[in-house]
């Protein structure tokens, strides 16, 4: 599938039974509720979230399974999030064959690897494959960051074409934007800088919340891009203490119990993880439940006609 790297695209968390089994019924209910609300593509295996506790056979399955529920309609991306370098080129050829549309690439996982390590990783897996790859940039939670002349040699390779920019430094979506131009897209990865980063010109936005919120996340992707920006502020101050539960350890949890009080998922998790627990149980539902009291009435975000300002 031909796609760009462009909209709202959720990073799905993975749906359990209370056995610790893949619950694929809820798990299409939510990816359902994503595609009804409009989202441009479904990120599998978040690196933060569960994925490193599936089994390779799981990721195939929960693959598959998202390619069969889409047909078509949008793009389904892997996160490709491994130690070592045979083991992630494994991991992209089971996506391949289990017919996921792009991948998204992390550095290798523990080892702090140096600049050169860092691009002879991408580029070995980059060259693997002829699916398109995004790279997430996530310096904050991983410990290495992907800079602009790393980007300058990565992006001789012609797969690689988009970054998840998650630094929490606003300014480098415009020093790649102002290096790369067009020839990179840029999705931001961080839910409470996601309006900003789409103001000042990210293509993007690989979110957390939306696996809960789908609706509210996409219609600020919309508004903003179609030069609404009050319009896409007013929804967002709203969603803000919805969008700080994704920048925590327990990012998984906060979702999951989202996910519960919107009706599109459950609260299972694989240990070693464990739902939450006294006061921060408490205050984690203080915010959902007032979020979900004051939930604003969304503008036919589907059917905007854009105004007469540029986003870039």
């Amino acid at each position: 599938m031909k796609f760009e790297w462009k909209g709202v695209m959720p990073a799905v968390t993975t749906k359990f039974n209370s056995d610790d089994t893949l619950d694929l019924n809820m798990f299409r209910t939510n990816i359902e509720a994503q595609i009804e609300a409009g989202v441009h593509g479904i990120v599998l295996g978040g690196s933060l979230g569960e994925a490193s506790t599936l089994e390779a056979e799981e990721k195939k399955i929960l693959i598959k399974e998202t390619v069969q529920i889409i047909d078509g309609k949008i793009p389904v991306i892997m996160t490709i999030a491994e130690q070592a370098t045979k083991v992630a080129l494994q991991a992209v050829k089971d996506a391949e064959k289990s017919g996921a549309d792009g991948l998204m690439v992390l550095p290798p996982m523990r080892y702090k690897s140096t600049d050169h390590e860092t691009v002879e990783f991408f580029k070995e897996i980059a060259s693997s494959t002829e699916l398109p790859i995004m790279i997430y940039n996530n310096p904050v939670d991983y410990k290495i960051e992907v800079t602009v002349d790393m980007f300058k040699e990565l992006l001789q390779l012609k797969n690689i074409t988009a970054v998840k920019e998650s630094t929490r430094d606003i300014i480098n979506i415009g020093r790649l934007r102002n290096e790369f131009g067009s020839d990179l897209s840029i999705l931001t990865g961080v839910d409470p800088l996601a309006l900003e980063s789409l103001l000042i010109g990210a293509d993007g936005w690989v979110a957390g919340l939306v696996c809960a919120f789908p609706a509210e996340t996409v219609a600020i992707y919309e508004l903003a891009k179609a030069g609404y920006a009050k319009e896409a502020t007013e929804i967002y101050r709203w969603f803000l203490p919805l969008l700080e539960l994704d920048i925590s350890p327990q990012l998984v949890q906060n979702i999951k119990l989202a996910e519960v009080a919107t009706g599109i998922g459950t609260e299972n998790v694989r240990k070693p993880r464990l739902p939450l627990q006294g006061a921060e149980r408490e205050r984690v539902l203080k915010v959902i439940q007032e979020g979900l009291k004051t939930r604003p009435q969304l503008p036919d975000y589907k059917n905007l006609k854009p105004l007469n300002v540029t986003l870039a």
